[in-house]
């Protein structure tokens, strides 16, 4: 049997979540991968440019975002180990994409260009269910996440991320949280002070 990568470990494990693979469909799956790696601070993606592969973070820490008209960064989401991130939209449609993906830790991914992800439909069909799963997963994430934008307190949003998230709120900064929650880094200071009295 062949001996994996950690990186490539991770991401079978991953996948095995959904759908079985034998050793030779893993195999052709870890062939078709890319490795990635971006420095703390570097940009895996930036607005205007077309996504050229899906991702899967096999180390590090990074953080989606768009910037309004005034630049203040919005943040979408966090992404660490054992995670998938990029801009779905873009890759699959080719048009430029308004996200930056930008580490905040030295991170490793895995990537798959679209050309690979077609070969990888054509070769092992069963990859269809997985990322069909995977994209809807991301779809119901963004609805709540949406829904919660609305109906939710910050104070709320914060207590929510921090239960769901514990292993991400110790690795970001409160800066990029509140830029998460949607509201400035001092009344996100005011919040924490207040939750954590509690």
């Amino acid at each position: 049997m062949l001996s994996y990568k950690e990186s490539h470990t991770l991401i079978l494990n991953n996948v095995s979540r959904f759908i079985d693979l034998t050793e030779l469909e893993k195999q052709k799956y870890i062939s078709l991968l890319s490795e990635i790696k971006v420095k703390k601070k570097g940009f895996l993606m930036q607005s205007g440019e077309v996504t050229q592969y899906e991702y899967f973070i096999s180390k590090g820490c990074l953080k989606v975002y768009t910037l309004d008209e005034d630049g203040a960064p919005h943040i979408s989401m966090f992404a660490i180990e054992d995670y998938w991130t990029g801009d779905i939209s873009s890759f699959m449609t080719k048009e430029p994409s308004r996200y930056y993906i930008k580490a905040t830790e030295n991170s490793e991914l895995l990537g798959i260009s679209r050309a690979n992800y077609d070969v990888l439909f054509q070769e092992i069909p069963k990859f269809e269910k997985f990322y069909r799963i995977l994209y809807q997963r991301s779809l119901i994430s963004y609805i709540r996440r949406s829904n919660h934008g609305i109906s939710f307190t910050a104070e709320e949003r914060y207590i929510n991320f921090k239960k769901k998230y514990p292993q991400i709120v110790k690795r970001i900064t409160q800066k990029d949280l509140a830029a998460y929650i949607g509201i400035t880094p001092e009344f996100m200071s005011k919040i924490i002070t207040k939750v954590n009295r509690k």
